[in-house]
């Protein structure tokens, strides 16, 4: 069975891999059918993600079939269409025990700490599908990439009567988007892209966006785009920048929150008393998303609340992916969200 490996960094090879043993207690073999590429591919590819391993299979955004069902499993049957959870968790940690299966302290992430999916079939604990009767593949393969920002939404916790301030508005970045008009906030979103601004505008309707100069944003600006001039009481950072996440703190309104999404290798730093203390803000971290959170996002799509017919910009066959990654890490390539395709 053919295999698409990344090597190390910048180096995808093709490669031959044992077919599956048969599902044991607990587990399902699957057909993979789509395979979201994303930030978190990109920078594997790059060398600048730090949790993923080499060598490593990729593919944590899917969209499958099963195929068999183990022992033990009663919730799904052969032939059903899911989504993958890909936040494999021990169960037994203390943050498994308090309901934090998202940062499970054993945790691996399908195709960054283990091996993912892009391969035709492998196995996967039949805990981590979510079925779905209505979604075709594609929808279902972009259901990790929303659940990443329901669930750092769900850490901001806006309000209707509040302004969110998304910073960064790629795949992560519009994810968040989704989910703070879903919560009734006033919505701003801020990025040094024109053209991702513009895709913001056209296709998620969002009225106040905010292109960033070389000398950063304007605070008026800013003020200028919420309900009562002031400041965002919610900022989530989408970039992964070390920059930007340091300086998010500076656009959060007083007793507001911030929430980190992205992820960088970087240090961090800001002054404490003029911007943390004297504000009083509430920092935060964002990592994965929960169980429920998949099921939220399935329910959302299936009635309409969520339009995914504008996320995915670009496809390739499975057999193309290594010839044409590189090319996704380039801005001018314009990429919102490739889906791989696999026969």
């Amino acid at each position: 069975m053919k295999a698409i490996q990344l090597e190390q960094p910048r180096s995808f090879r093709t490669i031959d891999i044992p077919d599956p043993s048969s599902p044991g207690i607990g587990e399902a073999l699957v057909r993979v059918h789509r395979v979201g590429i994303c930030g978190t591919d990109i920078g594997g590819y790059l060398g600048k993600m730090p949790f993923f391993s080499y060598p490593r299979i990729p593919g944590h955004e899917l969209g499958v079939e099963i195929l068999e069902i183990g022992e033990g499993v009663s919730h799904m049957a052969k032939g059903d269409h899911c989504a993958v959870e890909p936040y494999i968790n021990c169960q037994n940690c203390s943050s498994c025990q308090r309901g934090y299966t998202n940062c499970c302290e054993n945790h691996q992430t399908l195709g960054v700490h283990c091996d993912g999916g892009l391969r035709p079939v492998f196995l996967v604990p039949a805990r981590k599908l979510h079925r779905s009767q209505r979604l075709n593949f594609d929808q279902l393969a972009l259901v990790e990439t929303l659940a990443i920002g329901c669930h750092a939404i769900h850490r901001g916790n806006p309000t209707p009567s509040e302004s969110v301030l998304v910073i960064g508005a790629g795949p992560i970045g519009l994810s968040v988007v989704e989910f703070a008009k879903l919560s009734g906030a006033n919505t701003i979103v801020m990025d040094i892209n024109a053209s991702r601004l513009n895709f913001c505008k056209r296709s998620l309707g969002i009225q106040h966006t905010i292109l960033i100069s070389a000398d950063g944003p304007d605070l008026d600006r800013l003020r200028s785009c919420t309900k009562d001039g002031s400041l965002p009481e919610v900022v989530i950072d989408a970039t992964g920048n070390n920059n930007s996440m340091s300086r998010a703190l500076d656009y959060c309104g007083f007793a507001g929150r911030v929430v980190y999404v992205g992820i960088t290798q970087q240090h961090l730093s800001f002054p404490h008393a003029p911007v943390m203390h004297r504000k009083e803000l509430t920092l935060m971290a964002s990592r994965n998303a929960l169980s429920s959170d998949f099921s939220r996002i399935i329910s959302l799509i299936e009635k309409g609340q969520i339009n995914t017919d504008h996320w995915i910009t670009h496809r390739t066959p499975f057999e193309n992916l290594v010839e044409i990654f590189p090319s996704y890490t380039l801005p001018e390539t314009g990429v919102i969200k490739a889906i791989v395709e696999i026969p």
